[in-house]
């Protein structure tokens, strides 16, 4: 584990090791394969190299060790015969022979540009771009803290690309770029971006070290970044400053990956955060509404989640699997403060009841909530990321995400209620994750650290609280913050903004609040337990083929649905193996869209939560 704070990089180094020299050539990158060499100092005997298993940030096992495609150890010109540990597949045990100072090791890794069998970390290249994770390319000794081990590192892109990254340049050469020595830690915390189509736009902010906006697109077209969504970030990165007190970087980078052959996904870094985005992600205004959160989201992390973990996922190297029974504050309150700042920055027209609307209603008709805890989820967040979709409502998935963020929006409504509007949530950040700049630092800490940072805020039974929100299986809605808000989650025939996009760019229907589908074109995903689609046996993982008897298209669905309300009748015929059924709903309610409404005579505390805060003069995004 890391102590109360642990510099990260080579001033922390001390008595490291020796440093590894590593080449990675991506020329062949375009066509999925990504050669790396690497030169480790060693002394003559057993000597044991691990590939990166437990990559921050991504809360999985990293699956490089099964995207090798070639794998060659030599010393002194002369091969190295290795075997593979029997029980941890991510370890490679040799012999060093007498006399030699080093071994070379030559690898292949595989990078599908689809990103099948990928995870958030890992590296994935198409004809025109890529984004390299340096956890996928190296192999290190084993039991060697990250932070104490240097790594001179130099990459070669394909001819023609440009590049960008966090990681200091210490030469360009032709079409190579030398990086200045980094501790293992840093050089994984600093993927890089690069393409034959890349800019680098600066991004300015009152009072904040420099920050870039770097996009790399599959065209040129796809580069032209709007003029108010450059402004969005702007009001992003002073609207940080403005609650945290302080940067703690010297300098960041929003690395967008626009590609529709790169899986979508987003993961945080110290000073970066990789973003991979479908290509017409930012020009697109609807595509942007459903898009633009995640930059808000994987920026909050460069404080909540990289400068300061839980200390379960503080740990020395990347071996260890983690403690994540505190994701629920990790990516929880990162994802309630991503919607924060959206919407005080206005960034992709953001409405923080829009946001919180979604979430409330998914959670509601999550299930399983009356089985299984929140903190398990958790806990079981490695398996959670590659369950499958069907059965997720029973099951539960990555709850800490939505169900964490509507447990932090209760904590803040509790705080501003408490105090009579005196104090808030944002007291809390800017004591216990923020009020620092410089770095990259990382300071972790424990449960009951929280419950005293949020004491000394307000006076309330946070332990009380948070186990009866996060430690114990909770059945009813997770209501309680909207409610303590000032508004109630209710339902409308009309859908939001959010959701009309959602619906658009995703290509789903969601159908929570009413008959209890969630579709994405006609493949049901999901069929939420005891709803009338459940109660007439739609099975999910089904496809839907007609609709009353015609074929299926979202049209004629929400026609029927509408119809309902005057009696109309709801049959589905859908496919299910190789077998057809129709089945006739019990519904009359119409279309159900999930929404937030005024709960008279309570403050509406939601428009403040959402009140800009950098400048006063910012009109406040509405409610």
């Amino acid at each position: 584990m890391l102590g109360a704070a642990v510099a990260v990089g080579l001033a922390a180094l001390g008595a490291a090791a020796a440093p590894i020299d590593l080449e990675v050539d991506l020329r062949d990158a375009p066509s999925g394969v990504i050669h790396a060499r690497l030169v480790i100092p060693a002394r003559p005997g057993p000597l044991t190299l691990v590939a990166p298993k437990w990559l921050p940030g991504d809360h999985r096992p990293s699956n490089a060790v099964a995207e090798l495609a070639s794998l060659a150890v030599t010393a002194g010109g002369r091969p190295l015969a290795w075997a593979r540990d029997p029980v941890d597949p991510y370890a490679f045990h040799l012999q060093v022979p007498r006399g030699a100072e080093r071994v070379e090791v030559a690898l292949d890794q595989l990078a599908p540009p689809a990103g099948q069998g990928s995870s958030a970390a890992g590296s994935s290249f198409t004809s025109q771009l890529g984004i390299l994770g340096w956890g996928t390319v190296v192999l290190v000794p084993a039991g060697v803290p990250a932070a104490d081990q240097p790594v001179r590192a130099r990459v070669t892109l394909p001819r023609g690309w440009k590049a960008s990254t966090a990681l200091p340049v210490a030469a360009r050469e032709g079409d190579a770029m030398r990086f200045a020595p980094a501790s293992l830690e840093l050089l994984v915390d600093s993927p890089v971006l690069s393409g034959r189509h890349l800019m680098e736009l600066p991004v300015h902010a009152p009072g904040a070290p420099p920050h870039l906006l770097v996009v790399a697109a599959e065209s040129e077209d796809a580069l032209a970044v709007p003029a108010e969504l450059r402004a969005d970030v702007e009001r992003l990165v002073a609207e940080a400053g403005a609650l945290f007190g302080g940067y703690p970087f010297a300098g960041y980078r929003f690395l967008v990956t626009l590609s529709d052959e790169i899986v979508f996904s987003g993961l945080e870094h110290h000073q970066c955060a990789d973003m991979r985005m479908p290509e017409r992600a930012l020009a697109d205004p609807i595509a942007r509404r459903t898009r633009a959160g995640l930059l808000s989201h994987e920026y909050v992390h460069a404080w909540n989640g990289k400068s300061r973990r839980p200390q379960g996922m503080a740990a020395a190297d990347f071996q260890a699997p983690p403690d994540a029974r505190l994701l629920w504050v990790y990516e929880g309150l990162t994802h309630y403060l991503g919607w924060v700042l959206a919407a005080r920055s206005g960034l992709g027209g953001a409405r923080l009841p829009d946001s919180i609307a979604v979430a409330a209603q998914g959670m509601a008709s999550t299930t399983g909530r009356a089985w299984r805890s929140l903190e398990d989820t958790a806990a079981a967040a490695q398996v959670g990321y590659s369950a499958r979709s069907e059965g997720a409502y029973a099951r539960r998935s990555v709850d800490f995400y939505w169900e964490g963020a509507l447990v932090w929006l209760e904590v803040d409504a509790r705080i501003r209620r408490e105090s009579r509007g005196a104090r808030s949530l944002d007291d809390f950040v800017r004591a216990f994750l923020g009020g620092r700049s410089g770095g990259p630092t990382v300071s972790a800490y424990r449960l009951d650290e929280v419950i005293a940072a949020l004491g000394k805020v307000a006076p309330l039974d946070w332990a009380g609280l948070l186990d009866a929100r996060v430690a114990r299986p909770r059945p009813e809605a997770p209501t309680a913050g909207i409610e303590a808000a000032g508004w109630r989650l209710a339902t409308s025939d009309t859908p939001t903004s959010l959701q009309v996009a959602q619906e658009r760019v995703l290509g789903s229907f969601n159908l929570e609040a009413s008959i209890g589908l969630y579709l994405s074109e006609d493949r049901v995903v999901d069929v939420v337990p005891g709803s009338p689609a459940a109660r007439a046996g739609i099975p999910p993982g089904a496809r839907l083929v007609a609709v009353n008897g015609r074929k299926h298209t979202r049209q004629r669905l929400e026609d029927a649905l509408r119809a309902t309300e005057r009696g109309g009748p709801l049959e589905l015929l859908v496919e299910a193996g190789d077998r057809f059924r129709t089945h006739a709903i019990a519904w009359r309610g119409g279309l159900r869209y999930p929404v937030l409404v005024r709960e008279a005579g309570v403050p509406d505390l939601l428009a403040t939560i959402a009140a800009p805060r950098a400048f006063a003069a910012i009109h406040a995004p509405a409610p």
